[in-house]
């Protein structure tokens, strides 16, 4: 369980999010707003990226301040760009890489590395240069590189923004399938239906934390709300 409570976070003395305090213990949620909303450095802070400037972020209890690598050991972070963390040359490596600095076994991590890239689909591209993916693999090896390490929830910041529809969709049914629990920042509205939550962030704030119709709905207003900049 997660709880964000009574957070504030600057970036150079400017304000980000403002008393942001939510329990997450839901199987998926969804996380939407306008870009600059504070949705992204929000989920940065579930994992300990970023530490906010008042307030406290706990996992199962662990405070992000004190004990940030517990923390992260609970919740994987997969970024919108797979290029900021592929670090290994090869697809293999890179999803071994994790377990290596856990101090896994070394039989341990042939297995769990073999299982997680048949598990995506990953198997026959092993041996790969990782950089020479599409990116549709490059986004499907960062998850594998993250769930081979089995945190009990996974953070994902716009996981499908570069990606064309087919792609979109094969990483919307990964999410889907995953045990643990799901947290995405997305602006993918239709995808987060079947959600079992949403928050919508607008100025740094929580405006809406319900259901993904309704949020989506208080959204889409917000948006209609704006003047027009034709």
């Amino acid at each position: 369980m997660i709880e964000v409570r009574g957070v504030d976070l600057h970036y150079d003395g400017r304000p980000v999010l403002h008393g942001v305090d939510v329990t997450l213990s839901e199987r998926r949620i969804a996380v939407i707003g306008a870009n600059g909303s504070g949705k992204s450095t929000f989920a940065r802070l579930l994992n300990g990226l970023l530490l906010p400037t008042a307030g406290t972020v706990t996992v199962d209890g662990h405070d992000t301040r004190r004990a940030g690598r517990v923390v992260r050991r609970r919740v994987g972070f997969v970024f919108q760009d797979p290029d900021l963390q592929i670090v290994m040359p090869t697809v293999a490596e890179d999803v071994a890489f994790g377990l290596k600095h856990q101090g896994v076994p070394r039989a341990e991590i042939a297995e769990r590395v073999a299982a997680t890239l048949d598990r995506f689909g990953l198997s026959e591209l092993a041996d790969r240069p990782a950089h020479l993916l599409s990116g549709g693999e490059k986004q499907l090896l960062a998850i594998a590189s993250v769930t081979v390490l089995e945190p009990a929830c996974i953070v994902f910041d716009e996981p499908t923004t570069s990606l064309d529809l087919r792609n979109r969709r094969r990483t919307w049914a990964v999410i889907a399938a995953l045990p643990q629990q799901a947290v995405v920042v997305t602006h993918d509205l239709d995808a987060i239906a079947g959600f079992d939550r949403a928050l919508l962030f607008d100025g740094g704030r929580i405006v809406v934390d319900g259901p993904p119709a309704v949020a989506v709905q208080e959204y889409l207003a917000l948006l209609d709300a704006l003047p027009d900049c034709g």
